[in-house]
């Protein structure tokens, strides 16, 4: 079965929303999008890039998957691996409204019993199966315990609002850290496991 992985940017306080650009997300009236762009220094791009030379295939929500399909087609090097991943995988998208998907190799998934379809999903997928941004299929996904790798990137910045990854009601759970660098623009890259619930102890004498 195919792991299923997150790979989100977000800030010191969380905030996951419109990281590449002004257009990408302005819900809740949020004007600061693209504020993870002057940041992009080589070891970001290096570690973005084995990312997707483990995908064997993309879930994405809605407003990524459009925001992706409006990019990535367009950009046809063959020696580009995020392009040529994306553009060759099979992509699947959570959506009740989009009926008629452009980008090729695409696949709607209705999210009416949303555990039965990812946990399919993983069960044919060969190589991880990838979230990227897609911060309100995220939550869902956490919170049907459904994920088995987060990669956080945490950029040094703090925008005080915003969408975040880790929102209130979700279920408790415990993370187990398998990896960490740090790039020279000071981007804190950190990847977890899940790790079932949390245990708790106490201080007290």
């Amino acid at each position: 079965m195919a792991q299923l992985s997150i790979t989100t940017f977000v800030t010191l306080d969380g905030v996951m929303q419109a990281p590449g650009g002004p257009g990408e997300d302005s819900t809740g009236g949020f004007d600061q999008g693209g504020w993870s762009v002057p940041y992009g220094d080589q070891e970001f791009g290096t570690f973005v890039t084995e990312v997707f030379e483990r995908a064997g295939a993309f879930l994405l929500g809605r407003r990524t998957y459009e925001i992706f399909a409006g990019h990535w087609p367009k950009v046809t090097e063959p020696d580009n691996p995020v392009a040529t991943r994306l553009n060759s995988l099979p992509k699947y998208v959570v959506s009740t409204t989009l009926t008629d998907p452009g980008w090729e190799k695409t696949s709607v998934v209705p999210g009416d019993d949303l555990v039965k379809e990812i946990t399919a999903l993983k069960e044919s997928t060969q190589g991880e199966l990838q979230v990227h941004g897609s911060g309100r299929l995220a939550h869902s996904l956490l919170a049907a315990d459904l994920v088995d790798t987060v990669n956080l990137l945490v950029f040094p910045i703090v925008l005080g609002g915003g969408l975040r990854l880790f929102a209130e009601g979700l279920p408790p759970t415990a993370f187990r850290h398998t990896g960490a660098r740090t790039t020279s623009s000071g981007i804190a890259i950190h990847t977890y496991e899940t790790a079932g619930r949390p245990q708790y102890g106490s201080y007290a004498l």
